[in-house]
């Protein structure tokens, strides 16, 4: 068996926090010798955390960009790591840093720390998958079969994801968090978020902004809060209220099993598992949810398992869970990689069905409007595709797709398929055989991903059996 290792980066600028780690995921392929190459990820370990940095902030809507590079550049220095020793990982801007007004431009200053392959990303959606990777919740759902959801709650939001059977069945993204509002030492309020703004409002809390708080008013902001975590996870009807608080860009939350498990991450995650804290100790209210949260039906409703990382569970879902690998019967021209932030196309069974009927007339039209729709020159194909397929129908598929794309690409680009069925390879030799030599193709499988997301393809690893890839949501809100 032969294997590899890649060092992966996980940069997390969150609403309170910033911080680095790096992890060394180790590829091996499991195959015997006269067999199929198979390669997975066999080994995740984590091989360098930093210290927990404060986001560096010019004011309440503009992230320091040049401070977070400094950050970010003296923990490359600690780890002893250059940007040229990583080789996948992702960047991301979570909770209500991603609705920074500079959250791109922060990421742009941090593209040279990128390597070839790391991504930069942010969206409550993704994050809340990340977030119950790197907590435990998902590798607990799995061994168990319990449907487990994971609770990451930061500073600015709350990250819900449900995981069933280790993947991700439902997910969303509400405004609740510890930084909602921060205090002076004599309880003075000298930050009140738009969210805690409307909570305060809707129980007639008296909150404002340069006034003192009594710290009944704020336990009983904090009981609402966590009362509207209680609604989110289906313990009593949802109130008006609950859809006030929704992160804009997020999905609704709807779980399609019983929640049997929760699990909780984040920094007010700490003071959920550990009571007993000074209520000011963060300057925040960060003690007074944690404390709201213990006390409420989510400890009663369900069975609470302990996180594995809690203020880290983000960095650490980015570092070690964002990449998936390719199978391994894949077709691609060389020099073509790495590719970043590849807007997908993802066709319907009743579409894939058209396509295997060699309807190129629609594909055209289709590829066309979606190309006008995503302000980019490239494109993936996805689509479910079929477990054995016979040669009719490869070549009715590959007669339909390569002209259509053909026809609607820019010269030169790369036409790149993904299907979640083992079937890539035929179909990339197939449409090699179909197009002009100028035209590059990659067909890769093993690989879901769903309308809306975007991708990134890394250079092939395993002597150019696998492809590492990312499927991420970009939202900037």
């Amino acid at each position: 068996m032969s294997s590899n290792c890649v060092l992966s980066v996980g940069i997390d600028i969150g609403t309170s926090t910033t911080q680095v780690i790096f992890s060394r995921l180790t590829m091996e392929n499991t195959a015997g010798y006269f067999s199929v190459p198979r390669v997975s990820i066999v080994e995740k370990e984590v091989v360098y955390k930093s210290p927990v940095h404060l986001t560096p902030l010019i004011d309440q809507s503009l992230i320091d960009g040049d401070a977070v590079r400094e950050i970010v550049a003296g923990e490359f220095a600690a780890a002893g790591v250059t940007p040229a020793d990583t080789g996948t990982g992702a960047v991301i801007i979570t909770g209500e840093s991603a609705r920074k007004e500079n959250a791109a431009l922060v990421l742009e200053k941090l593209s040279d720390f990128a390597g070839d392959f790391v991504v930069s990303t942010a969206g409550p959606d993704l994050e809340s998958a990340i977030a119950g990777k790197g907590s435990g919740a998902a590798r607990y759902s799995e061994e168990t079969g319990e449907a487990t959801v994971n609770l990451d709650i930061g500073g600015g939001t709350t990250n819900v994801a449900l995981f069933c059977d280790g993947e991700v069945a439902a997910r969303g993204c509400v405004d609740i968090g510890g930084r909602q509002v921060r205090l002076a030492p004599d309880w003075t309020v000298t930050y009140l978020s738009g969210s805690a703004q409307k909570i305060a409002r809707f129980y007639h809390l008296p909150l404002e902004t340069g006034q003192r708080a009594g710290p009944d008013t704020l336990k009983a902001l904090c009981a609402a809060m966590a009362q509207l975590l209680e609604e989110m996870l289906g313990l009593s009807e949802p109130s008006p209220l609950l859809r006030e608080v929704e992160t804009p860009g997020s999905a609704r939350f709807a779980p399609p099993r019983p929640i049997r498990a929760v699990c909780f991450s984040g920094g007010v995650a700490d003071c959920i598992y550990r009571s007993g804290q000074d209520a000011l100790a963060f300057g925040d209210i960060g003690v007074l949810l944690g404390d709201a949260i213990r006390r409420g039906r989510l400890f009663s409703a369900f069975h609470v398992i302990p996180a594995r990382e809690t203020i880290r569970a983000t960095v650490v879902g980015a570092g070690t869970y964002t990449t998936s690998i390719s199978g391994s019967t894949i077709a691609y021209d060389e020099g073509l990689f790495p590719l970043k932030n590849i807007p997908v196309l993802r066709l319907s069974a009743e579409e894939q069905q058209r396509c295997f009927s060699g309807d190129r007339a629609f594909l055209e039209k289709k590829v066309r409007w979606f190309l006008s729709q995503s302000d980019s020159d490239r494109m993936v194909l996805a689509m479910e595709g079929k477990k054995s397929p016979s040669y009719g129908e490869l070549r009715a598929l590959a007669g339909a797709a390569g002209p259509a794309l053909d026809a609607a690409l820019a010269p030169g680009l790369p036409l790149i398929l993904v299907v979640h069925s083992d079937m890539a390879k035929a179909l990339g030799q197939t449409l090699k055989g179909l197009l002009p030599p100028s035209r590059p193709v990659i067909a890769v499988d093993s690989i879901r991903v769903e309308q809306g997301d975007f991708l990134d393809l890394g250079r092939p690893l395993m002597g150019g059996l696998v492809i590492p890839v990312v499927v991420k949501t970009l939202i900037f809100g």
